[in-house]
């Protein structure tokens, strides 16, 4: 049988962002178009404040482009409403951030169901969903830690069991390791690559080393607003 592509999940058209207005405006990004397949992992590097979080926060429909156009699963979300833009965030898109963004009352459990309880999906059958992405992630035993009694690599798990609770197609980490230890951030990479071979998450990590950099399929850098594919060695 012959072997088909995988589709193309993200595609970004001639797009810019411009920050600020009238004589503060400056372009973050310019002229950028990339495309990423389903199952793909990308690394994105660039100096600090080059526009690597605005890249991710664009593809992530967290904010959209000043001019071009954005594309998640063959769907034009350019010009999509909030809510629109919302939904396709809840559905189809797991965030995991530097500082984890959990909420401190909640313990892990709770934390990782809410993102459920946004859909509408009842309490019992999302803390159910949630219990067993926590046990698949090695955190049985801390299901009802809140994120203070947690070490940091623990709470960044719960970050990413929080993030793909919902089972989405695309996974965005921004900095995920840069509160973490050295070998903790590695268990934490190892982690992400591991969900992206075995349940083909589509991943993209925003990181400033070089080293988890070289661990991703691809990697795009961003430099003065342009963004340019390196090469693989």
């Amino acid at each position: 049988m012959p072997q088909h592509p995988p589709p193309e999940l993200i595609r970004v058209q001639s797009m810019s962002h411009i920050h600020g207005t009238d004589a503060t405006a400056r372009a973050t990004l310019r002229d950028v178009s990339l495309t990423i397949n389903a199952g793909q992992s990308c690394a994105i590097i660039g100096a600090s404040g080059s526009g690597k979080s605005t890249l991710l926060g664009l593809i992530g429909l967290l904010d959209q482009p000043s001019t071009g156009q954005v594309y998640l699963a063959g769907r034009d979300m350019t010009q999509a409403s909030a809510d629109a833009r919302a939904m396709m965030r809840n559905r189809h898109i797991g965030f995991v951030f530097q500082s984890f963004n959990l909420l401190p009352r909640l313990d892990a459990l709770d934390n990782v169901a809410l993102a459920l309880l946004y859909r509408g999906i009842s309490r019992q059958a999302a803390q159910a969903a949630a219990r067993r992405q926590l046990l698949q992630l090695g955190l049985g035993e801390r299901l009802h830690h809140r994120p203070a009694q947690l070490s940091g690599g623990q709470r960044q798990r719960v970050a990413i069991a929080r993030a793909l609770v919902g089972e989405p197609a695309l996974l965005l980490a921004d900095e995920p390791t840069g509160n973490l230890d050295s070998q903790t951030a590695n268990e934490v990479i190892e982690l992400l690559l591991t969900l992206n071979r075995e349940r083909t998450v589509t991943l993209i990590v925003v990181t400033h080393d070089p080293h988890i950099a070289k661990r991703m399929q691809r990697c795009l850098r961003i430099s003065e607003g342009r963004v340019w594919e390196m090469p693989r060695d």
